[in-house]
């Protein structure tokens, strides 16, 4: 088949941010497909472009099999008008070059997070005959009322209300990426049948045959990898490191690796709080992921306490570290539980830097036995589970 994947913010492993449908995509050209992936140049938390210049609408690459068109769009640095601006013109430009390109599609994918990457998805496939799948990947406009404090008859929630119905309506096939997305979905008068759940998953590849490192630090060091925005809570990371620090724990360190709009704002935090045991890294891209992984013994995940987790979550970064085979501590509340689930770590409430640290100081005490069989148990449940080879088979027999 001939597939169009839809997705504003998808990326290669050469830069940071989820691969889904890179590693979807590669798996797909494996057997024999065509993919074309259409993304926005303008790179969400690098804030920057990445590979068109000034005068051009669009670049086309050639990655590792997949066809990229990178649509050069609107730059922004806050959610503000700009990133309204910034989604309009991937909206336009998208269905501009996608008329342009001759070659009919058998499928094509729109993939939230906002919805005008889905309608342009729903236009395309109208003009050119194909199937047309909704890829939800970011329940909207439910997220920014439940972690945008948008009012409920705000009248840019009411359109975006009327449009996910109308393209929930016309899809073919709605994948989800959340395991109760379902009953969401359901309310809106959707029959079950339609809806398929694929979650995230991990390209086992980059984590197999690495010689396993001694760590070489001579403290006990967590790391969190991946966005620093609101909805990631991080400044309760910072609180529960006061509360490690004041207790004289001098030798356990916590690094952040990334990028986002909260980034700045946390520095300044933890430089007013005078934390010694913190430090900010920049981003990495994905392809070297694997490597920085090396260095902790633990792993860090925060989320908001939100209405919105009860139909679950599937964040990259939990299978990334998962695949890494080191143990999880993680403050947060959703229906689904992957480090639960897998045993593979410790599990704390939700904005509770109290819990959080003791948390962390629980893990610091076991012994390095212990916490190795706990990674063990996370890398065997990403294998079972959460592998992109078989997410893949998934991801086809939902789109034919």
């Amino acid at each position: 088949m001939n597939i169009w994947i839809l997705n504003h913010s998808a990326v290669t492993p050469d830069l940071p941010g989820g691969t889904r449908h890179f590693d979807t995509g590669k798996e797909l050209v494996e057997k024999k497909h065509n993919v074309i992936i259409f993304a926005s140049d303008y790179h969400y938390t690098l804030r920057k472009y990445i590979k068109t210049k000034k005068a051009e609408i669009f670049k086309k690459e050639y990655i590792e099999g997949i066809e990229f068109y990178w649509i050069r769009t609107f730059p922004y640095s806050k959610n503000n008008w700009r990133r309204v601006v910034n989604m309009l013109s991937y909206f336009f430009k998208i269905i501009y070059v996608g008329i342009k390109i001759k070659e009919k599609p058998e499928v094509i994918v729109g993939s939230s997070v906002h919805l005008l990457a889905v309608l342009a998805a729903y236009i395309l496939a109208k003009i050119k005959r194909s199937k047309f799948i909704f890829e939800v990947r970011d329940l909207w406009p439910q997220t920014l009322i439940d972690l945008g404090n948008y009012k409920k008859n705000n009248i840019f929630i009411i359109f975006m209300r009327k449009l996910e119905k109308f393209l929930y309506i016309k899809a073919k096939k709605i994948i989800t990426l959340l395991p109760k997305a379902y009953e969401y979905i359901a309310k809106l008068g959707i029959p079950g049948e339609k809806i398929v759940w694929i979650p995230n998953g991990i390209d086992l590849k980059m984590f197999r045959n690495r010689p396993k490192r001694k760590s070489t630090n001579n403290h006990f060091l967590l790391m969190y990898i991946g966005a620093h925005g609101k909805a990631n809570v991080l400044e309760v990371i910072l609180d529960a490191a006061k509360i490690i620090q004041d207790k004289g724990m001098n030798d356990i360190k916590i690094e952040f690796v990334g990028d986002g709009p909260e980034k700045l704002n946390l520095i300044n935090k933890a430089n007013k709080m005078e934390l010694k045991i913190v430090e900010f890294k920049e981003s990495v891209p994905k392809k070297k992921i694997p490597e920085i992984m090396e260095s902790p013994e633990v792993f860090i995940l925060c989320l908001e306490d939100t209405p919105l987790y009860k139909y679950g979550i599937s964040l990259n970064k939990i299978y990334d570290y998962l695949a890494s085979g080191k143990p999880i501590i993680f403050s947060g509340n959703s229906i689904n539980n992957p480090i639960e689930k897998a045993e593979a770590g410790l599990t704390v409430p939700p904005r509770n830097p109290q819990a959080l640290a003791k948390g962390i100081i629980n893990l610091y005490n076991l012994s390095a036995e212990e916490r190795e069989e706990m990674g063990k148990r996370g890398r065997e449940y990403v294998e079972k589970y959460h592998s992109i080879e078989k997410l893949a088979d998934k991801f086809l027999e939902a789109i034919s």
